[in-house]
């Protein structure tokens, strides 16, 4: 037990069976100098305190090692010990999980076999189903560089075929250049004819996993189920351009702010802040120094 529990079980002994305090102690093994020390409490312990419920209230499934981060962002120095003597003072929680199962690795689309080496080398992309208020059901295609568990995109609508596989990819490559494997399972919209010619068509190679075997797209399986139990399963979408934009905040807020433990609880891609006014290029400042001298001259 902490001292401060030792020190409430003291003062219940002396309390309820009426020995001295001395007798309590060594009984209890306490030692009297830290029965008697008065415990004092940080200037900022309820500033902190405060700060910890608001993030715990916004992002309801992250534990204290992420809010830890979140407060190092905001500027605390803070440790994780003191955030998790708070955080069980104040009573928080996140829902325990059922327990993940252990599988074999058979195919050579497994996330075992090729292991992503470096930014580009490997991506992956799967479906999500979720529905509006009126019960409609809307798709999401989610593609996540495994390297730097970045979410590239997520597109959103009623019915997603292999054209929009492929319209999404080829914005991808554009932006971003070509990957050396682009994973995937083998559901009809990636395993099309169509799909698989326009991807080694441009230079890339497919990986499908086995089938019936999610677990080897592990990935993007790990990022689909934190985009539902930090999103889908806490909005309620109204309509279909609601949960497009909730959906590309929520994107963005995954890339550029929220921890990741795999990345030593930092985010996938942070922003990267640019000076407001950029100095001139370097034709400039001596095309204006040569006008200066010819002034002088």
């Amino acid at each position: 037990m902490s001292a401060a529990r030792r020190r409430s079980c003291v003062e219940h002994v002396t309390g309820k069976l009426g020995v001295s305090e001395r007798f309590a102690c060594r009984v209890l093994g306490q030692h009297r100098s830290v029965q008697r020390k008065v415990p004092r409490v940080a200037d900022d312990e309820a500033a902190l305190t405060e700060n910890i419920i608001s993030l715990a209230r916004r992002y309801g499934r992250y534990g204290y090692r992420r809010i830890t981060a979140l407060l190092r962002a905001e500027g605390w120095s803070c440790n994780h010990k003191r955030v998790e003597r708070i955080w069980r003072a104040e009573g928080l929680k996140v829902p325990s999980r059922q327990a993940k199962r252990g599988r074999l690795w058979l195919a050579d689309g497994s996330c075992v076999r090729l292991r992503p080496e470096r930014p580009n080398h490997v991506w992956a992309y799967d479906f999500v189903e979720d529905r509006t208020r009126d019960g409609r059901r809307f798709r999401m295609l989610n593609v996540v560089d495994e390297y730097t568990r970045e979410c590239l995109a997520i597109r959103v609508g009623r019915k997603l075929k292999s054209a929009d596989v492929i319209d999404v990819l080829s914005e991808l490559f554009i932006l971003r250049g070509t990957p050396g494997h682009v994973r995937s399972d083998n559901g009809p919209e990636f395993a099309a004819t169509a799909v698989k010619s326009w991807i080694t068509g441009v230079g890339a190679k497919t990986a499908f996993i086995e089938p019936g075997s999610p677990w080897e797209n592990g990935y993007v399986e790990s990022f689909n189920g934190k985009l539902r139990d930090e999103l889908l399963n806490a909005e309620v979408f109204n309509t279909l351009t609601e949960a497009k934009v909730l959906i590309e905040h929520w994107r963005r807020h995954y890339n550029t702010i929220r921890p990741h433990a795999s990345l030593r609880y930092r985010p996938p891609a942070p922003e990267v802040l640019l000076p407001s006014n950029p100095p001139p290029p370097a034709a400039a400042l001596s095309n204006s120094s040569g006008q200066a001298v010819a002034m002088l001259h």
